[in-house]
């Protein structure tokens, strides 16, 4: 009855009131609802006025009726909503807000609405409500400076530095482990990612062996695909001999970075920031899932919901768009400073660029380098065209003709 009424307050007291129909013996009602909870407190003996809303009259009528005729207690508690504050209170209120969420969706057909309940849903960032939603930009963030779980864990940006990538999906993946703690015996997380198209894919397991590292990987292999080359720490899980005889099994080459070095596997450990705090804004919604089942629902949300400004497809299309969308139409000329050397160097070829980093085609391969190291190549005496020789022999001709007339007068 009261899932018609538009207001959502009439609609909770109007549960109230049916739950002091139904519950006669004592009872404890907890509700987020601070306008629900100020009436019930102060309802009973209470003298009623006339009010136009007809529907809120009898409700009003009806709870005064059956509390001021009441023989066993009950007692009204308010809690905050959309929190994540510990014990059992804060926990049943999660839950009924969890099943009231998808009538809520069914009955809004308002654009904004719709993108906030997705965002408490899966904490999405700014770029991927305005792809979702077509919202503005003040719009969508609004919605995430108003998530009080988004606030607590800020999202890294979707850029990936200036370590080598691949030119193209499944050319170069960057693999690792890290460490999520609430997992329990499944805290060892396996990390792969597409270094060009951001695709993620992880699994939870209980060891860091070789045989773990194989198992996921053949589980990412299955979902993104076999790539050509995979890059990895110097750890003993990947230096072990199952593990490379695993990898030339599949036909995938095998490159290490720098020993005791994290900086060579910047992109995978940029992935670990960005899971864990994904996996930590959703907490709230995901208090019952198994360690499993949270890293799906935290892949979803990076692989098909994420993106970034600079590129407003989420990584799963550029992972599986084999076209040419996504590289330069033209390779203008640039000029580069040598990391190693710090001297300019060039012109070469600009391959791709983004925000932080750019690749260019020198003689000895592509190079990865920071675009703060990237100038445009201009020539110092640029030739003349024929059309423009002519225009200033033209020119100057008619300045000789009127300084010759000038001095004759």
């Amino acid at each position: 009855m009261w899932s018609l009424w538009r207001d959502p307050q009439v609609a909770e007291l109007a549960a109230v009131v049916r739950a002091f129909e139904k519950f006669s013996e004592p009872i404890n009602l907890v509700t987020d609802s601070a306008y629900v909870a100020g009436v019930v407190s102060r309802a009973e003996q209470a003298v009623l006025k006339e009010i136009d809303n007809e529907h809120l009259f009898r409700l009003l009528s009806k709870l005064i009726y059956l509390i001021s005729h009441r023989e066993h207690p009950f007692y009204v508690m308010h809690v905050r909503s959309h929190t994540d504050l510990p014990g059992e209170i804060a926990e049943g209120n999660r839950q009924a807000d969890s099943l009231a969420a998808p009538v809520e969706n069914a009955r809004l057909p308002d654009i904004f609405q719709q993108a906030k309940l997705s965002h408490q849903q899966y904490h999405q960032n700014v770029p991927g409500l305005i792809r979702q939603f077509q919202l503005t930009r003040s719009q969508a963030r609004a919605i995430v400076a108003t998530c009080p779980n988004c606030q607590v864990q800020a999202m890294p940006s979707m850029g990936m530095g200036v370590n080598p990538r691949g030119l193209g999906s499944c050319e170069v993946w960057q693999t690792d482990i890290t460490h999520i703690p609430s997992f329990g015996h499944l805290k060892y997380v396996h990390v792969s990612i597409d270094t060009h198209s951001g695709a993620v894919y992880a699994s939870a397991h209980a060891g860091e062996k070789t045989e773990h590292a194989k198992k996921h990987l053949v589980q990412a292999f299955s979902v993104l695909g076999i790539p050509k080359e995979i890059k990895t720490d110097n750890g003993p899980v990947y230096t072990s001999k199952g593990f490379l005889e695993f990898l030339q099994q599949w036909g995938v080459e095998h490159k290490t970075g720098i020993p005791h070095s994290p900086t060579g596997q910047a992109v995978v450990e940029r992935a670990h920031q960005t899971l864990k705090q994904v996996l930590a804004r959703q907490s709230s919604t995901t208090v019952w899932m198994s360690p499993h089942e949270k890293l799906c629902k935290a892949m979803f949300t990076i692989n098909f919901l994420n993106c970034s400004f600079e590129n407003m497809s989420p990584p799963v299309v550029r992972h599986f768009n084999s076209g040419n969308q996504f590289k330069l139409s033209q390779r203008p000329p640039v000029m580069i400073r040598d990391p190693e050397t710090w001297e300019t160097k060039g012109p070469y070829e600009l391959v791709t660029w983004g925000r932080g980093y750019a690749c260019v085609a020198t003689p000895s391969g592509p190079r990865w380098i920071p675009q703060k190291w990237v100038k445009p190549f201009v020539p110092k005496n640029p030739a003349p065209a024929e059309g423009d020789k002519r225009q200033v022999a033209v020119a100057s001709k008619r300045r000789r003709r009127w300084m010759e007339e000038k001095e004759s007068s």
